[in-house]
């Protein structure tokens, strides 16, 4: 039975793809806009329209969400599925997501009850998942040097959001939201659980940074909902909280502990703190600091680092409200001792203290990060228990196990 997958190289395919053909699923990829990254809609509906009269598929799939593809399945009458991976998503404005051939997969259950008022039996909450049977392949593969390599005390893979950061390109804002701004920074830092910029951005505030941003703000002229606010706090103050956020927390460790960070970002505002290496590690492990280090490659390295360090860390975009991301369940699922900022899911699927560990405030954070780099049989334990945690319940075919029982 065919399916239509239709690609933009998102890390989550590559595992949804092994999923849908485990389960007995022939996929028919629509790749083009893996390396057109300037594709129109117009060449969508052509690409999608073709595929679906050749191969008559029993539905499409696709991350995120594209409303040129919900429109083109609901006139073929032809299932749509997308999954969210990120936050903010923000097509999910567009009026489409009402269609009745749409079944909409969000991760986080904050995005889920904003949108599914407007099409209750096509959005549904369904957690990200972890790539297991992958990892372990990897896993069993790490020799003497990937150790003297990728083995850490604390570790982060990611970016520090500075070069993905709208907010700081714009010009002309005034000082009372430039305050502002800095006030919701200072109290983000100080609140775990929660994102208060959605709730308290006045009028002023938004139609300023609105006006700033001019033709690159979203406007959705026909959406389901009105859309300003949350593009300002999502998009805008949440990409900017979150560079603050990663830098400062990063630095606070450095302090205490060696700290290795794999990124490509640019890391020069943390050039007080870290000391630049490029390959090897040139430095004892127990003296403290920021050790920078070329981003790794996500499907053949980032396991490794997961599984060899004693600490790995996960900071979640404050727009991503009460959901995990992708990264918790990479690390748990490499067999590695997750630390993750406290999100309001997290005991929805896993035990603090058993299956990995959470903190909801800088202090907490380097207490716990003290405690188990002197406990390792309790961190051991902990690491073995996620990792037996997602196997069981937390994978692909556990997760699309739930989407197809919208669709068969």
């Amino acid at each position: 039975m065919n399916i239509i997958f239709y690609r933009y190289n998102s890390i989550y395919e590559p595992d949804m793809i092994d999923a849908f053909t485990r389960s007995g699923l022939n996929v028919i990829e629509i790749t083009e806009e893996m390396t057109d990254k300037d594709i129109s809609n117009a060449r969508r509906i052509e690409l999608l329209e073709a595929y679906i009269s050749k191969y008559a598929p029993l539905f499409v799939y696709g991350i995120n969400y594209y409303p040129a593809i919900a429109e083109v399945c609901r006139i073929l009458n032809v299932p749509y599925l997308s999954q969210t991976v990120d936050s903010p998503i923000l097509t999910l404005f567009d009026k489409s997501i009402c269609n009745t051939t749409n079944r909409i997969f969000l991760f986080d259950r904050a995005q889920y009850d904003l949108y599914s008022r407007h099409n209750p039996d096509g959005i549904f909450h369904l957690p990200l998942a972890s790539a297991v049977d992958r990892f372990d392949k990897i896993i069993s593969s790490i020799n003497d040097k990937d150790r003297k390599r990728f083995s850490s005390d604390i570790s982060f893979v990611g970016s520090t959001y500075r070069e993905k950061d709208p907010l700081s390109q714009l010009t002309g804002l005034s000082d009372y939201t430039r305050g502002y701004i800095d006030a919701m920074i200072e109290s983000c830092m100080k609140i775990y659980g929660y994102y208060p910029v959605k709730d308290a951005l006045d009028k002023r505030i938004v139609s300023e940074i609105k006006e700033a941003a001019g033709d690159d703000f979203p406007v959705f002229k026909e959406g389901v909902a009105e859309s300003d606010n949350y593009v300002v706090s999502h998009r805008y103050i949440g990409s900017h909280i979150a560079v603050t956020e990663r830098e400062r927390t990063l630095s606070l460790l450095s302090k205490f502990f060696h700290v290795d960070l794999y990124t490509r970002s640019n890391v020069s505002s943390l050039a007080d703190t870290a000391s630049v290496i490029t390959d090897l590690r040139e430095c004892a492990p127990s003296l403290s600091g920021l050790y920078v280090h070329p981003g790794v490659n996500t499907l053949t390295e980032m396991p490794k680092v997961f599984n060899l360090s004693r600490i790995n860390l996960n900071i979640t975009m404050r727009p991503i409200e009460t959901g995990l991301p992708l990264r918790c369940f990479d690390i748990l699922g490499c067999g590695g001792f997750l630390m993750t900022n406290y999100q309001p899911e997290l005991e929805d699927m896993f035990i603090i203290g058993e299956d990995l560990e959470s903190y909801s405030s800088p202090e907490e954070l380097v207490d716990k990060c003290s405690y188990y780099l002197t406990h390792e049989d309790e961190r051991a334990a902990i690491a073995r228990n996620g990792y037996e945690k997602v196997k069981a319940n937390h994978t692909h075919i556990h997760r699309l196990k739930e989407m197809l029982k919208t669709v068969v």
